[in-house]
């Protein structure tokens, strides 16, 4: 087995179903003693009882509901923004 020039590998079939590692399985690497070990990550598994919980914080836009609120709202075309 070799690892590609990006720095890829393809875990063989058979581990893969043994250990569940489906598309899209977060995994983290672990160096011990001169080793490199794959485990599945743990964390994702908890992120996925509340999805809201995965995007907690990472908003970084400094405005309040009140100005999100008129940006979503406005429209050129409404006749409310209609002058005369």
């Amino acid at each position: 087995m070799r690892i590609t020039s990006k720095g890829q590998v393809t875990i063989p079939q058979y581990i893969r179903e043994e250990f569940h590692l489906y598309p899209n399985t977060e995994v983290v690497f672990k160096a011990e003693a001169g080793r490199v070990y794959i485990e599945k990550n743990p964390l994702p598994n908890t992120l996925r009882d509340s999805p809201f919980d995965y995007g907690r914080g990472a908003a970084t836009l400094q405005m309040t509901t009140e100005e999100i609120m008129a940006l979503t709202r406005s429209d050129v075309s409404s006749p409310e923004n209609e002058t005369e």
